[in-house]
């Protein structure tokens, strides 16, 4: 039997599936026989198999969006993309960069669980997607099914404390969403929230909320807002110790988000001085190295806003 040409260029093809990459359905749809697909897809032929049943029309190595691609055709058209894909879609400055399977939510009904590239999760839960060129999960979903997977704190806390900062969510919203979700993998993105609705929203103010803790120094508030006696808004602190008035400052531009945002760092401390609040500055990577120098100095800094008397200040915890 005569091997069957398909009648449209590479070109076409894509133009047609609008990608590179498509699934063997749609490219037999067009006239691709499934012989050719195969043929061409054979070691040094032009295109390449990136999963059972996708190919892209290219032989190169798959890039991440590729890869993307290649998971939602694998999955089926009810598959959203969740975990760093979609928060890399999102935006999200903090958390890592994609690597490993991508991963996707699908009906619990599916019987595909992933191959290799592909981390296929099924659930009775899944959300619509954002709207956008992708089919991505909304920010709070991504967010806490890649926390749930996640062993590394400091990466969770990132992530998180990112939505929170940047207004996609609260707090609260973030905790109905895991306690909505399976109890599996719970136990830190738990904790971390706990430290968000404390009040803390870098991985830098984190390590300094584990530090202080070890101290006998009363629990400082976290980010408050301090009033002046008219009531006016003076400052955000990272941190307070209110029975004192004393600020504690995490000074860093890696756990704040631009230059700009260092720029009002410094600004607020010259607000806070102007009225009489003592402030102890620390940098993350000494809170890291030298632990116990930080909290030396928190113990004498305490000790002499004590003698002092309180600033007419007041403190309003952070909302969650």
């Amino acid at each position: 039997m005569p091997l069957r040409v398909c009648p449209l260029t590479l070109d076409e093809i894509a133009f047609r599936v609008d990608s590179y990459v498509v699934h063997v359905r749609e490219l037999e749809a067009l006239g691709v026989p499934r012989r050719t697909i195969h043929q061409r897809c054979r070691p040094g032929g032009p295109w390449r198999a990136l999963l059972p049943g996708v190919v892209s029309l290219r032989n190169g190595p798959p890039t991440r969006e590729d890869l993307r691609r290649a998971a939602l055709a694998y999955a089926g058209p009810e598959a959203v993309l969740t975990g760093l894909d979609a928060l890399e879609i999102a935006g999200l400055r903090r958390a890592p960069d994609p690597s490993g399977p991508v991963h996707v939510l699908v009906p619990s009904d599916r019987r595909r669980l992933g191959a290799g590239t592909v981390l296929a999760e099924r659930t009775e839960r899944v959300p619509l997607p954002v709207p956008g060129p992708w089919r991505a999960a909304p920010v709070v979903r991504s967010a806490l099914d890649f926390s749930r997977r996640c062993r590394e704190r400091d990466q969770v806390r990132a992530v998180l404390a990112e939505v929170v900062q940047t207004g996609r969510a609260t707090v609260a919203e973030l905790a109905a969403e895991l306690r909505a979700g399976t109890s599996r993998g719970s136990a830190l993105p738990r904790a971390v929230l706990q430290e968000l609705a404390d009040g803390v929203r870098s991985v830098a103010e984190a390590k300094a909320r584990e530090l202080v803790a070890r101290t006998r120094l009363p629990a400082p508030l976290w980010n408050p807002r301090i009033l002046d006696a008219a009531g006016r808004e003076i400052a955000r602190p990272d941190a307070w110790f209110d029975d004192v008035g004393l600020a504690w400052e995490i000074d860093s531009v890696e756990f704040h988000f631009s230059a700009a945002d260092y720029e009002r760092t410094v600004e607020r401390h010259g607000r806070l001085s102007a009225h009489g609040i003592l402030i102890v500055h620390s940098l993350p990577q000494t809170l890291r190295r030298r632990g116990a120098e930080v909290v030396e100095e928190l113990r004498r800094a305490h000790a002499h806003a004590a003698l002092r008397p309180r600033p007419p200040v007041r403190a309003v915890p952070v909302d969650s």
